[in-house]
This record gives structure tokens, sequence and C-alpha cells, in this order.
């Protein structure tokens, strides 16, 4: 385990103390708040469905998902031991560390964490939200995107950008997973971050890949999202 720029016992103390904190949307905001500045790292995750996968734990660098991975990992930690049983926990199927077996897309959460975690797109959306059904890995073309792992048929639920009105905004919670709805074939969202709510402002917490900051940033939602489709909102169980 690469705990990047924190030592052992400073990582130590960050799981100890989130587990101290009750409301969940804060805990999750200290736990996020922690990785700002954290290099943006593509593709933390290799491996293919014919080779053996390795447990890859490294907080010296992050993408959008892995990110996500970390932070509701330590959010049901209480120790380092915890965070790595519960990387395996959140980022696989049944506990099994395999390619078949991890969570590829946003919305594996919903099916596979469901213990955890609330699809509450519809919710946020107060019949605003949109639903489409795709063919989770298939291309356009009828080629994969993940080879050797099977198309999920999947209702996908997202509230689009043009009606992110007041409204919505305020059924949005601080802590809330954020997927950005993906306008292609075969993906449920083309990014993820954590949403941030401060001083009456909206931020998406993320790992950004943009020339010029290429680490964990805090980036007006509304701004970042106004050229892209719409969100899908997930929530820790028992979030207020």
């Amino acid at each position: 385990m690469n705990t990047g720029k924190w030592s052992e016992s400073e990582l130590d103390g960050i799981i100890r103390q989130a587990s101290l904190i009750r409301n969940l949307g804060e805990k999750i905001e200290f736990i996020s708040h922690q990785f700002l500045g954290t290099a943006y790292r593509e593709s933390t995750l290799t491996g293919t469905a014919d080779t053996e996968e390795v447990l890859v734990i490294n907080l010296e660098g992050v993408d959008c998902f892995t990110l996500l991975d970390y932070v509701e990992a330590i959010r049901i930690s209480a120790s380092p031991a915890d965070f790595k049983n519960n990387v395996v926990k959140v980022r696989y199927r049944n506990g099994k560390v395999s390619f078949r077996d991890r969570n590829h897309f946003f919305t594996d959460w919903r099916e596979y964490n469901e213990d955890r975690i609330d699809d509450v797109t519809g919710t946020v959306g107060g019949g605003k939200e949109r639903k489409v059904v795709k063919m989770l890995n298939l291309k356009e073309d009828g080629s994969y995107f993940l080879p050797g792992i099977e198309v999920r048929r999947r209702e996908i639920c997202f509230v689009p950008y043009c009606d992110l009105d007041d409204h919505v905004m305020g059924r949005l919670r601080s802590g809330d997973y954020i997927g950005i709805y993906s306008r292609s074939e075969g993906l449920d969202v083309s990014h993820a971050g954590i949403l941030i709510k401060t001083g009456g402002s909206v931020y998406l917490r993320h790992a950004s890949s943009a020339e010029g900051a290429r680490k964990v940033i805090d980036e007006d939602l509304m701004r970042y999202i106004s050229a892209r489709r719409g969100l899908v909102v997930l929530r820790a169980k028992g979030q207020t």
C-alpha cells in the first residue's frame, strides 16, 4: 500500500478522526478534503479479464474513480487495516479481487454496494429526471470497452443540466457522489466526483485531468457541467 503524502501514522489519524464524525456528508467532505492537491494519475487500475488481478492501493495519485474508492473505504473504516479490507469491499463485488468482479461503472456502486449506497437521482430530480436504458460496455460499433466483461443492461436515471434549477440544487447534499452522465453508448458516466456545498457555493471535488490542474481540485459545479448532459447522484445510506 502506497500511502502517498501521508505516513502510515498520519493516515491512521485521518481514518480515526473521520470515524468520529457522525454526519455522513460532513464525514465524506472531511475525508475528500484531505485529498485536495493529490496528483491526477490516468488509469491507475489496469489489468484484463485474462490476467490475475493485483490489489492496487496508491494514495500518491488517483483518477476520478479511485478517488471515490478511497474516500468511501475510509468512510466505513476505523483503522488502516479496515481501510485495506474496505477498498476490496468497495471496489469489487463480493470482495473478490478480480478484473471480472471489479466495479468498472459508476452505477455498479448502486448495484453491488447497495447495502451502503443509494441512487437518489430521482429524489434529487423531483420529477425532472430522465431515464435511459443502456447496454453498458457495448460500443456503438458492436465492440467492447472492456473485453471479457459481460454487457450489462441497465436503466440510468439522470438529471439534465438544463433542469438543474434552485429546487434541484437544494436537494443535493454535500458529500453526494456525482457522476457526469455520458452521451456515449455503453457508458453510464464520463467522469465522477464528490459534491461539496460551502459558503453558498456548490463545487465538484474531483481528480481533474485538465491541463494546468492534473490533481484533485474543487471546481464550480455549474461551470463544469455546462457543456455536459447531466448528473447521476449516489448517496451514502443514512446521509441527511
